[in-house]
């Protein structure tokens, strides 16, 4: 994919998971949450995690934020159902590394799907923060941490 179309690609999918945020409500019966949040910008977001055993069977975030923050949310939240605890560790290290400018090969790539959207943000330092807020807020919640995460 080429540099245009990938831009391209990135301003269509980020438009459509803020205006359409998909899995954007509270989870009544999560077992595993945590709240998140962005001083620099006011970005705030809580997440929520039901379980079957070790494998996220549904993630839900509610919260008010960026574009790149809401749609970074909503992609999480699509990627991860059906994954095991691991899965997702595992994920948000190769998504941290894509945000920030360390991911290059190809096998690393095919993992990230969709994700592989956000991998302009390196560009931009300050949107590093906005991308990773929801998925630091996973963590969080899956090493049931009991105080809010910060980017700061």
């Amino acid at each position: 994919m080429t540099l245009p179309e990938l831009k391209d690609l990135y301003q269509e999918v980020i438009l459509d998971h803020t205006k359409r945020p998909r899995n954007f409500r509270r989870l009544e019966d999560a077992q595993l949450k945590a709240q998140g949040m962005n001083p620099l910008c006011g970005d705030k977001v809580e997440v929520f995690i039901k379980m079957n055993g070790d494998v996220i069977e549904e993630v839900t975030f509610q919260g008010a934020g960026c574009s790149i923050s809401t749609a970074s949310a909503s992609l999480m939240t699509q990627i991860l159902k059906g994954k095991t605890i691991a899965e997702a560790k595992e994920l948000f290290e190769k998504f941290h590394d894509l945000v920030t400018g360390k991911a290059k090969d190809a096998e690393f790539h095919k993992k990230l799907g969709k994700l592989l959207v956000f991998s302009g943000v390196c560009e931009y330092p300050v949107r590093v923060k906005c991308a990773t807020l929801p998925w630091h807020t996973l963590k969080a919640a899956l090493e049931g941490l009991d105080k809010p995460v910060s980017t700061e």
